[in-house]
């Protein structure tokens, strides 16, 4: 076998005739045969894999359709295997996808599975000659397409062979040839984090930061003996009954000196005598050591000006020893978890960027308190894990414990103690610091977390929302709120807004498609799917787009989930988090919806008290109906009634021989666009008196009680509502869609003829959106969804004559890049404020997120996008 590893990319191995080792699998994976149909894949599984351990995309089908080769039936199967999938991976189990898989948007929403599951993600190439695959499938009488599906799998599967370590699988084994297929052999390995079998007895210590002269005294207290080099430096320490010691990380910066605690640490991992888990600090002296730009603050420039005098073969050590160690640490049969900043359990014996992250740095705000250091929530307050886990990172007075966790780190270098606890004893060792070798950002002892955990999780500060603002966010990372815009916000949400324990999203600005180039349009479909072949999506689907008000429902029936009175239903608010109706009409129209939820079998089915809907209220003069006497229709009004007087005024004129040709066909043109204005914004007026004439369009299930229900694909939103229409068609509106594949043009177009008749019957238009809620593009997030509006209703919002070519000219020029990237933004604080909802975090801090989508409405930008 040969291996090649490319920087930047997974490991890749080669199956080759001369030797043929077992090929290695991460024990936590999920794993992707990847090959054309006739590769062998099912047999392949079949040697190689458990029973339960292979998800068939045949096989699911079959589940959901009764026949394994109904291909109309793929989207439901998958959205199943993807479901039983997470559960397994959820469980840490290895998980098999038998599929062909060989288009990258079929494997990117599994990476991403993966991803959100914290377990890596391999692949397995059956790259079989496209004549035997040809030949194997030809021989199946259950199987009806012919060869021409093969070559065009085949030519997917080349295409993707030198971009699959670029889509994040962390292993690729490619097998290329029915030899190298057969004679595959597996062995499962552990993750680098699973130490289970490390049973101790160990002495954890807390961040060194360069005290050597400590560390030594404290392994002397420990029971520790040095071992010194011929130079008289400690390399290693031995403890006379087998103990080893643990290093939580931050070995270095800030104290006299960061080589000499190194030296020694590395020698006791080197011996056999010590493990360790790298601390933020040592990320960053890594960087640093390898040329890279970094800011040497907070100690880093005194570790770097002592290891000048050291020789470049200590440095490399250094560099090396650092950057090999690995985020945490899985101990004693699991009992006991180490890392530098801590881990939730979810997190503990898995691997991603993000457990590295909390294992390094803890879970931060993104956020500065009154001294310039990160203000980090309290996980540990919360944790309710199994394990122990001993971290340190934030320094305190005394280590003590908190729901089985403990924080090590007391201090040492800003004049503490340096401490350590005996496993499994429990019992803390500590000795003082000779010294105050680097003066503190805040004096010691300050509780680093009491700005976020010492309160009540239901209360609210006006500091959560005021000034600039850093939000967190799962799918998109930190979203910045301006202070401007915080303002703004706060004066809407505390005047109007519902109440906040019951505001738990709002719905995200949607952006347009790029300008069309036809020259009478302004948005046009083929922007849309243009947009999303670029971030690499195969398939789309296109809803149709309802003139009404945009509608967050929340519909429950434990009103005590939601702190309030009994008999309470929920609430129907609008995207600015303003109630729609008064009190009596919101119960009426909840107690509809209810009756509907319950006719359906939702309530059963999703095993919750409560749901949340994205929807559209119609009509839109329901709440719009202000805007449309008091600006549309004046509008109109004055238009109709001056310009085809003037029309008839310049007919007389041209009559009577006077030039008025060019005036009056300009007027002429007027009149048309200024009764086709009113057509527009008229069929969006309708009379309701009560809830007579109301109509509810759920296009969304947000969530229910212990579940976000984001990532599902829109077909099963799509369906919720189809069943919710069945049970009150006078009521809920149903949602029409279509489905593209963005490889064939033939479903584009004949997408793009049913918006056009859609609005060519007076419809807006439609939002075409991912086949899955929350998607991944090439770099980032994938736009939730992309409106494209028809040519009359944008008349609307643009004004009667925006037709005209001087007009369409001048309004191409729109900042789209700003509306996407706002919409983008406003979508993961929504996404996020549904997660820590379902997460039962504090109401303060799902409001945080919720606040930041209003806040961000404020921005200066063209309304009418």
């Amino acid at each position: 076998m040969s291996q090649h590893t490319e920087p930047g990319s997974p490991e890749t191995t080669v199956a080759e005739h001369a030797a043929k080792p077992p090929l290695a699998l991460p024990d936590m994976s999920l794993v992707l045969l990847v090959g054309p149909s006739g590769s062998g894949k099912s047999t392949f599984a079949a040697k190689h894999f458990g029973r339960f351990e292979t998800l068939s995309s045949d096989f699911f089908r079959g589940l959901v359709s009764n026949d394994e080769n109904d291909q109309s039936a793929t989207a439901a199967a998958f959205e199943a295997l993807k479901h039983v999938a997470g559960q397994r991976l959820r469980k840490g189990l290895l998980t098999v996808i038998d599929a062909t898989n060989v288009q990258p948007e079929s494997r990117r929403s599994l990476v991403e599975l993966a991803r959100e599951h914290d377990v890596l993600p391999v692949a397995i190439v059956l790259d079989i000659p496209e004549s035997v695959c040809v030949e194997r499938n030809a021989q199946r009488t259950d199987r009806t397409f012919g060869a021409s599906v093969i070559k065009r799998q085949h030519d997917q599967l080349r295409r993707s062979l030198k971009h699959l370590g670029k889509e994040g699988f962390r292993k690729v084994h490619l097998l290329s040839s029915e030899e190298e297929v057969a004679e595959a052999r597996f062995v499962r390995e552990p993750l680098l984090n699973d130490r289970r079998e490390e049973r101790g007895p160990f002495d954890a210590i807390g961040d060194i930061h360069g005290c050597r002269s400590e560390l030594e005294t404290l392994l002397g207290k420990l029971g520790y003996e040095l071992v010194r080099d011929a130079e008289g430096r400690p390399v290693d320490a031995v403890h006379p009954e087998g103990r080893r010691v643990i290093f939580l990380g931050d070995l270095v910066d800030r104290g006299p000196d960061a080589p000499g605690v190194l030296r020694l640490a590395m020698g006791m991992v080197r011996a056999g005598h010590a493990l360790a888990v790298p601390g933020n600090h040592e990320a960053k002296l890594v960087r640093a050591l390898q040329g890279k730009k970094v800011q040497t603050s907070h100690g880093l420039a005194e570790t770097l000006s002592q290891l000048a005098g050291e020789t470049d073969e200590f440095r490399a050590e250094v560099e090396r020893f650092c950057r090999e160690l690995v985020s945490h640490l899985v101990l004693d049969d699991g009992a006991l978890v180490v890392a530098h900043a801590g881990l939730i359990e979810k997190y503990q014996g898995r691997a991603s960027g993000r457990v590295r992250s909390f294992a390094l740095y803890g879970d931060t705000t993104g956020e500065t308190d009154e001294y310039g250091l990160p203000v980090r929530l309290p996980w540990a307050n919360e944790y309710r894990g199994d394990a122990t886990v001993l971290y340190g990172h934030v320094p305190t007075l005394e280590a003590e414990w908190v729901n089985n966790t403990m924080c090590l780190d007391t201090g040492c270098v800003f004049g503490g103690k340096l401490s350590a606890l005996r496993w499994p004893e429990r019992e803390v060792v500590d000795v003082p610091a000779e010294q105050v070798w680097y003066e503190p950002a805040a004096p010691l002892g300050r509780a680093a977390q009491a700005s976020v955990d010492e309160r009540d999780p239901g209360l609210l500060r006006i500091d959560d929302v005021l000034g600039k603002q850093i939000v967190e966010t799962r799918v998109f990372g930190k979203v910045g709120i301006r202070e401007d815009a915080a303002a703004g916000a706060l004066e809407v949400m505390s005047r109007f807004a519902t109440d906040p324990r019951h505001l738990v999203y709002l719905p995200p600005t949607m952006s347009p498609p790029a300008t069309s180039k036809r020259d009478d349009l302004l948005e046009h479909p083929a922007d849309a799917f243009e947009a999303y072949r670029r971030e690499g999506l195969g398939q789309v689907i296109c809803e149709e787009k309802h003139m009404g008000s945009r509608a967050v429902v929340l519909l429950t029936r434990d009103p005590g989930r939601f702190d309030a009175p009994d008999g309470w239903r929920g609430v129907v608010h609008t995207r600015t988090g303003r109630p729609f109706f008064d009190d009596a009409l919101t119960d009426a129209f909840l107690t509809r919806l209810d009756a509907a939820v319950s006719a359906a079998g939702l309530w059963d089915e999703l095993d919750t008290s409560w749901l949340l809907f994205d929807a559209e209220l119609l009509p839109w003069s329901l709440k719009a109906g202000p805007i449309i006497r008091e600006q549309y229709a004046s509008v109109g009004a004055a238009a109709t009634a001056s310009l085809p007087a003037a029309v008839s005024v310049l007919e007389r004129a041209a009559s009577a021989g006077i030039d008025v040709g060019d005036l009056l066909d300009r007027t002429r043109r007027r009149s048309e666009d200024a009764s086709a204005y009113v057509d527009a914004y008229r069929r969006y007026a309708a009379p309701s008196q009560g809830l007579e004439g109301v109509q509810l369009a759920p296009f969304q299930l947000l969530a229910s009680e212990g579940a976000s229900h984001l990532g599902r694909e829109h077909a099963w939103h799509l369906d919720i509502a189809r069943r919710l229409v069945d049970a009150d068609p006078d009521f809920i509106r149903a949602t029409r869609s279509v489905s593209v594949d963005l490889t064939d043009p033939a479903s584009e177009d004949a997408a793009t003829l049913w918006w056009e008749e859609l609005t060519g019957a007076g419809g807006e238009g439609m939002v075409v959106k991912p086949v899955a809620g929350l998607t991944r593009g090439t770099k980032s997030l994938a736009q939730p969804g992309i409106k494209v509006r028809g040519r009359e209703y944008l008349r609307i919002i643009y004004g009667p004559d925006y037709t005209e070519t001087r007009n369409l000219s001048r309004l191409r020029d729109r900042d789209i890049g700003h509306k996407r990237s706002m919409a983008l933004r406003e979508y993961a604080l929504g996404v996020e404020a549904i997660e820590r909802f379902v997460a039962g975090e504090p109401t303060w801090r799902v409001h945080q997120a919720v606040f930041g989508v209003l806040a961000m409405e404020s921005e200066p930008i063209d309304p009418r996008l």
